[in-house]
Parts: structure tokens; C-alpha cells; sequence
């Protein structure tokens, strides 16, 4: 039997879900995915190496799930990685996915900057969608601190224009200053602003176990912090963090089998800038986001004002701050007003930002950062955080993911309905 089913270019998202729904009925359309389980190693120096690590995240995303699942259940594994150092530049999934009981299956290392596990877990919702795979794996990984502080300094520069920004000596604190200028200069914002937001992150990965700095900071001594690159200081930069992360997601005719209580990946959006800062029309709007978050929000049928906590990639305070505004939660040049007016706090503002602590609390692990993120959502729409953390009511979360300055950002919508 043949169906046709046509949605003509300018339907509406329900008209979309509709259609697909009726093409499921008869065995056609795509797959719906689901996260049912998720883990991760506490951030921070952490004693294990790439393989210790590895198999901690997997184990506890592992032993998340509700019930009857094992390594051989999964089809396929995705890991992110910059394989910072220059360690396991080769074959890193396939080494990695060994000790976690999972050898034998398709895998593949993912490098996207910091935003590599972020496009892991985009290829894992991928492969499940297209029907190529039921369960999948999606996992980052970095060890980052057993290298000498000039040489961290180094492999933590080469995300930017290596021809251009980095032999010109542009530091990657140095790349983030100029974007804080540039606001400070287009817009009413100042470096309070920045401080509010460094407040508020260690305020809320205080009570998070697995954060690298466990702290809360006072306004004045983050005011007064060692500066770094002008005009961000000490507390304006997330720290070098190991660290690893592991998702597991399924298609939707197997979850049932796992979990009564699964949270929906409900899509992927993803997208991408000129690398270097010189080469962008404006420097104080990162375009990979509005791109990611646009195609993210429209394929689930929700706006900004539909999220209740978002995971967002602050390895620098001033990059939350444009990510309020790429994201749709603040008006353009308002990101200042947001931080300042404490609307990202926890349970207190229009949408939570960054309960883990985001990056400058929990920490940044580059390759595990974006599935690290989705961890914190998994938890969170599940209710099983730590009490004091917990954003309540919480019904669709979001992750936003960011590769060097902003060439490249994968951002992702969780919920706790299918659609």
C-alpha cells in the first residue's frame, strides 16, 4: 500500500506532528527519542586517567537506568573529545567504549571544540531518528590537568584561528575580553553584570556534588578578582577541569522497556560562524546560537518562554551573558539587565540558568561538557537532583553548547512530555 501524506512547505508545527503521526500509524515517519539514562565522574582533578574515567560515567549512566539494561543492548556510541594534549588522538572511542563493556559496536570520536559531545549527542539523536540504531550511546571526555600550566595554556588557544588570532598572540580569555568590551561599549552593561552571573553560578553548584569548585563567592571578592584579560577576572573564567559524561538514549518503541520515566529529546538544532572574531559582522552576538536555538525551538514547537532551566556554555561569564540574548531570553543588549535584575536564579527568575553552576562552578572538561550538560537536564525534569537545587516544576529544559568563541553550537530541548 502507498500513502501520501503532503504538508505543504508553510505548515505549522502541529500540522508536521500531525502528519507524522499518521504516517507512523501506518509504519512510516520518524522515530521519537528518549534519554533513559545518564551519569558522569565528579569534575575537577580527577585520579583516574581516559579509561578510568570513561568507565566511571559510563557505569553510573548505566546504573541509571530504571531496569533490564546492559552494555549489549546498545547499537552504536558517539564520544566527544579534543583530546586535549595531544593524548589518544587515534582511535579515542574505540579505546574508551572497550572498558566499558561496550566493544564490538560502531563508534566514532566526535571533535567540535568545546561543543564536541554537544554534536556527539546530536549524532546519537540522529542515528536513533533516522531508524538506523534503537539505543546509542553519546559520551565526552577530557583530562585535562596533567599537563603543565603553559602547556594548557596552549591546547586551550587552539579552538580559535591558529593562522590569524593565536600567532597574533590572542589568548582564548584574551578572545572573550573583546567581546565584553565591545557590549560594555554597544550597550548599557558593565562588569557587575558579569559579576552577577559568577555569583549566581557558584551559588548554585554549591550544593552540587560533582561540581569542580564547591563555593559560593560574594559579590565583592568576585568584583575584586585577579584579572586575567581586561576586563574579565579570575572569577569570570570557569576552571581546567577532567572529567567525563555519558548519555543514553532510545527510540521510542523500546523505552518501555527500560523506563516508565524517560525524559524526551525533543530535537537537535545545531550551527555554525566564522571562526576568527575579525572575520564576524558583529562580535557581540554569537550567530552559531541563534541558528542552533531557532531550528531547535521550531522543531519542538516551543518558544524561549516555554524554558524552565537551561544548561548554558559559560566557560566565560560574558558568554552566558550573550547567551541570555542569543537564546531569546533577553532582548538584544539586555543580557546585562537580565544578570543585574537576578532573573537566571534558581526558582526566583523567569528561567533558570545553569543550576549545575554551569561551567564556572561545575566546571569544563571540554569534551564533556555538552553531554555533561544534558546529564544535569536529565536530572533535573526527573526530580533527582540534590533537594536544594531542584528547579521546581520543571517541565522542558534546554542545553546550549558552544565550540571555541562561538564557530560552531549544538542546543538541545528536553521535555517531559513526548511532544
Amino acid at each position: 500500500m502507498f500513502l501520501e501524506y503532503r504538508v505543504e512547505p508553510t505548515a505549522s508545527t502541529h500540522d508536521f506532528n500531525r502528519a507524522n503521526q499518521m504516517l507512523r500509524a501506518f509504519g512510516y515517519g520518524m522515530v521519537d527519542v528518549a534519554v533513559i539514562g545518564a551519569g558522569q565522574t565528579k569534575y575537577g582533578n580527577h585520579p583516574s586517567g581516559l579509561k578510568g574515567m570513561w568507565a566511571e560515567a559510563a557505569e553510573r549512566a548505566f546504573a541509571s537506568v530504571d531496569q533490564n539494561f546492559e552494555p549489549r543492548h546498545v547499537d552504536e556510541a558517539f564520544i566527544g573529545s579534543v583530546a586535549f594534549g595531544g593524548g589518544q588522538l587515534g582511535n579515542t572511542a574505540a579505546l574508551l567504549t572497550e572498558h566499558s563493556g561496550l566493544e564490538g559496536i560502531p563508534v566514532r570520536r566526535v571533535e567540535n571544540a568545546c561543543a564536541s559531545s554537544g554534536f556527539a549527542l546530536r549524532d546519537a539523536w540522529m542515528a536513533i531518528k533516522s531508524g538506523q540504531a534503537d539505543v546509542v550511546v553519546a559520551g565526552g571526555i577530557e583530562k585535562m590537568n596533567d599537563l603543565s600550566a603553559e602547556r594548557r595554556r596552549f591546547w586551550l588557544g587552539v579552538s580559535g584561528d591558529t593562522e590569524w588570532e593565536r600567532l597574533a598572540g590572542l589568548t582564548f580569555p584574551g578572545t572573550y575580553a573583546l567581546m565584553a568590551r565591545r557590549h560594555f561599549h554597544e550597550y548599557d552593561s558593565t562588569h557587575d553584570d558579569l559579576v552577577n552571573i559568577s555569583v549566581k553560578n557558584h551559588m548554585h553548584g554549591f550544593e552540587n556534588e560533582m561540581a569542580h569548585i564547591r563555593k559560593q563567592v560574594s559579590f565583592e571578592k568576585a568584583q575584586s578578582g585577579f584579572m586575567v584579560a581586561d576586563p574579565l577576572t579570575l572569577y569570570d573564567c570557569c576552571p581546567t577541569s577532567d572529567g567525563a559524561s555519558a548519555v543514553i538514549l532510545a527510540a521510542d518503541h523500546v523505552v518501555r522497556q527500560f523506563t516508565d520515566d524517560p525524559v524526551w529529546l525533543r530535537s537537535s538544532g545545531a550551527g555554525s560562524d566564522y571562526l576568527a572574531l575579525h572575520d564576524r559582522p558583529s562580535i557581540t552576538q554569537v550567530k552559531a546560537t541563534q541558528q542552533a536555538s531557532s531550528a531547535a525551538y521550531k522543531a519542538a514547537g516551543i518558544t524561549a518562554a516555554d524554558v524552565d532551566l537551561a544548561e548554558v556554555h559559560d566557560c566565560f561569564t560574558i558568554a552566558e551573558l550573550l547567551a541570555t540574548e542569543d537564546l531569546g531570553f533577553a532582548e538584544r543588549g539586555q543580557g546585562g539587565v537580565f544578570a543585574r535584575e537576578q532573573r537566571g536564579v534558581r526558582n526566583q527568575g523567569d528561567v533558570c540558568i545553569n543550576p549545575s553552576g554551569g561551567l564556572k562552578s561545575k566546571g569544563h572538561p571540554l569534551g564533556a561538557t555538552g553531554t555533561g550538560q544534558a546529564v544535569e537536564v536529565f536530572k533535573q525534569l526527573r526530580g533527582s537532583v540534590e533537594d536544594a537545587r531542584q528547579v521546581r516544576d520543571a517541565e522542558i529544559g534546554i542545553t546550549h553548547n558552544v565550540g571555541g568563541s562561538g564557530a560552531t553550537c549544538a542546543v538541545h530541548v528536553f521535555g517531559r512530555d513526548r511532544s
